[in-house]
């Protein structure tokens, strides 16, 4: 069996790089820790201190505002030193190498780096090139890496749906849209899959689903209302625009008309179906207004979750 780089000899949580592999008892005991970190934002005196004295490096390789900010968020509730590093316009500018980068911050005694970076595996390379040089007591959490994942957003939508449906046994979930390039709906899948989601359903054109998605354990769909028949939760994916090339779709207004979540579309669904969405959405691309603000969306509750669960896994790894 190789070893896991993400858990230490122990079997206890190291590093967060990917859902996929990871023990259903160490999902749950994040979703667990979350809980009680939910209710320090109702706390006139938001802070906790777990972190008090550790320093918190966010090492920001591309552009995200919700993700870096709740994870600064997280890390001053937990009383920590942030640091936010916009590196795209620093110093990999200047012909620095990443591992040269992490070299100088864990000299600055770093106790923590939070990563997000264009390029699959980067956070994986980073927590390797810890231990090969003994600062391993580095934790390393991804933000999000290429195509390949973003664990604290697939953690924060099982916390979501665990919120609304109390059980993940009898759960019908569709993920909807923009799976080819999207390291959410891979965390997602996972997930959904690792804390036994009995059907988990992907609706979207063929030019947006990645080769033999189904070896995932997934059900795919290509026509969104038979997709969306009988589901407990509708996720919604962003188009990410940013990542495509050449033309994977005809117009935004003809996604929208097949893809786009609206109303009638939502009605196939069960009565009491959540809808999330990672964020930031295209309104009138992927998801219609009327369903964006309507009674059965909690895109909002996720993103204050996703700060209590983001709070769970950094005083996780800080060994608390």
């Amino acid at each position: 069996m190789t070893h896991d780089p993400q858990l230490n000899k122990h079997g206890e949580l190291q590093h967060l790089l990917t859902i996929d592999g990871l023990p259903r008892e160490i999902i749950t005991s994040i979703l667990d820790a979350a809980a009680p970190f939910t209710e320090v934002a109702e706390r006139e005196v938001k802070k906790v201190p777990l972190l008090r004295g550790k320093s918190v490096f966010n090492l920001f390789f591309e552009n995200s505002t919700r993700t870096r900010t709740t994870f600064e968020i997280a890390a001053k509730r937990l009383s920590a030193d942030v640091i936010n590093l916009n590196i795209n316009t620093s110093s990999t500018t200047k012909g620095e190498t990443l591992l040269d980068t992490v070299d100088n911050l864990a000299a600055m005694q770093a106790d923590m780096f939070v990563v997000r970076h264009a390029s699959s595996g980067a956070p994986h390379l980073i927590a390797q090139h810890l231990r090969n040089i003994g600062a391993d007591h580095i934790r390393v959490v991804n933000a999000g890496d290429g195509r390949h994942a973003h664990p604290t957003q697939g953690l924060l939508d099982m916390y979501t749906i665990r919120h609304y449906k109390k059980d993940f046994a009898n759960l019908t979930v569709a993920i909807v849209g923009d799976v080819l390039h999207s390291r959410v709906a891979r965390s997602q899948i996972h997930a959904l899959n690792i804390l036994g989601v009995p059907e988990v359903r992907v609706v979207a054109p063929k030019t947006l689903l990645p080769n033999e998605v189904e070896r995932m354990g997934v059900r795919v769909f290509n026509d969104m209302r038979e997709g969306l028949r009988g589901v407990d939760v509708v996720m919604m994916l962003r188009l990410q625009n940013e990542r495509m090339n050449g033309a994977l779709l005809p117009s935004t207004q003809e996604y929208f008309k097949y893809y786009g979540l609206t109303p009638d579309k939502l009605d196939l669904a069960k009565p009491d179906a959540i809808v999330m969405h990672p964020g930031p959405m295209n309104r009138g691309v992927e998801i219609d207004s009327a369903v964006a603000d309507g009674g059965q969306a909690v895109i909002l509750p996720q993103v204050t979750f996703g700060i209590a669960v983001r709070m769970a896994v950094m005083s996780m790894l800080a060994g608390n």
